[in-house]
């Protein structure tokens, strides 16, 4: 593999976001098999593409290569022994300068500022000196919903050279993650149970969720009741960005492109495994907010119809618990919460006794499943 064959596979590698070193032979002195121009790609599990010297220069390259994918900083390498590396010295004889050999009883010349002496033992006595530079994946950010707030994180993000995908919720799967993305659910309230869990299991490097502390806690907590791993859920920032107060749509957005910059720049997100969110929030301290809410009495204004059917019950605007009849397009009375709902596929509708229920969230659909037949309304999860 030439050169050029090798700039041609990095670029492969980098369109796929796959992190990998490149090592470029930037000065020789013979006897080495490396040659100067020489390049090659170091993968993150050590694996080499392209040749930049024999068997005494390439376990040290490699070695040096995956740290320098680990820090994201370049290194100048030296392979051999600082006296075969000096700088031209004023006054000094001709052919005293880079790669000559030491003369008996004088002084090494100094080893270059910023440059890393890897001595190797080669009996040829070559020595290479090697250019090594990560190549790492821009920043993967992908907003689930289509909010006026998702679509300006998204632009913001676009804005800092990120790669950004805007997904519909009902779109959103795993397969639109790395361990390396960053994912934020935007969908406020439409699917957000269902795309935090997509989202944990997918096992990006940060989930955050765009919600109230106790929105968060009800949708951790229903996530908990379901079995979802409680590594994963604590994984979760709800509410994810930084803490800016009343902000609007777009200030929400820039809190939480500012969280996103702050943790990659403090090293604290790490591939296949996100920051633990904010205190009081783990999965324990959910799913208990979630049993408190359960235990809780019911708010007597926003109750149930009488028996727990739903039949003829009026919630918030008059709207029937069971939703329109055959036909109709409407709203519906969330039967536990009270909430108001449109009436369609993504209100999770429900059929019992005959009856079509619907739901402003899985926690309370859940809910309602589960003991359908109480009169006493449970506390939202929502």
């Amino acid at each position: 593999m030439d050169g050029w064959q090798v700039l041609e596979q990095a670029g492969e590698l980098a369109a796929r976001g796959e992190p990998f070193a490149l090592a470029t032979v930037v000065w020789r002195q013979g006897p080495t098999s490396g040659q100067q121009g020489s390049r090659a790609i170091i993968t993150g599990s050590g694996e080499i593409r392209g040749w930049i010297g024999g068997a005494c220069a390439e376990p040290s390259v490699i070695r040096q290569a995956r740290q320098v994918i680990a820090e994201g900083k370049p290194r100048l390498l030296l392979l051999g022994t600082p006296e075969r590396f000096g700088m031209a010295r004023p006054g000094a004889p001709a052919g005293r300068g880079r790669g000559a050999r030491p003369v008996a009883g004088e002084q090494d010349p100094p080893v270059p500022e910023g440059m890393i002496v890897v001595p190797i033992a080669c009996q040829s006595e070559g020595a290479l000196e090697v250019y090594v530079e990560p190549v790492l994946p821009v920043p993967h950010l992908v907003v689930v919903g289509r909010s006026p707030m998702a679509q300006a994180l998204a632009g913001l993000a676009r804005v800092l050279g990120w790669r950004t995908d805007l997904e519909d919720g009902a779109e959103f799967s795993a397969a639109c993650v790395t361990e390396r993305s960053m994912v934020v659910i935007a969908t406020q309230g439409h699917g957000d149970e269902e795309a935090v869990e997509r989202a944990v299991l997918a096992g990006p490097a940060y989930v955050g969720l765009v919600a109230s502390g106790k929105r968060g806690a009800a949708v951790l907590g229903y996530l908990a009741d379901r079995g979802v791993p409680r590594e994963r859920l604590d994984q979760v920032r709800a509410p994810c960005g930084l803490d800016l107060g009343h902000t609007t749509h777009t200030e929400v957005a820039v809190a939480i492109l500012a969280e996103l910059v702050r943790l990659r720049a403090s090293g604290e997100l790490a591939a296949g495994g996100g920051p633990v969110h904010r205190a009081g929030m783990t999965r324990a301290a959910a799913h208990g907010a979630a049993a408190a809410g359960r235990a809780a009495p019911a708010d007597p204004g926003r109750g149930r119809g009488q028996g727990g059917s739903g039949h003829g019950a009026a919630g918030p605007g008059g709207s029937s618990a069971a939703g329109p009849g055959p036909g109709e397009a409407g709203e519906a009375t969330d039967p536990v919460c009270g909430m108001t709902v449109t009436a369609g596929p993504g209100a999770r509708p429900l059929e019992h006794d005959g009856v079509t229920y619907y739901f402003c969230c899985a926690g309370c659909r859940a809910a309602f499943e589960s003991d359908p037949a109480s009169p006493v309304r449970r506390q939202a999860r929502c």
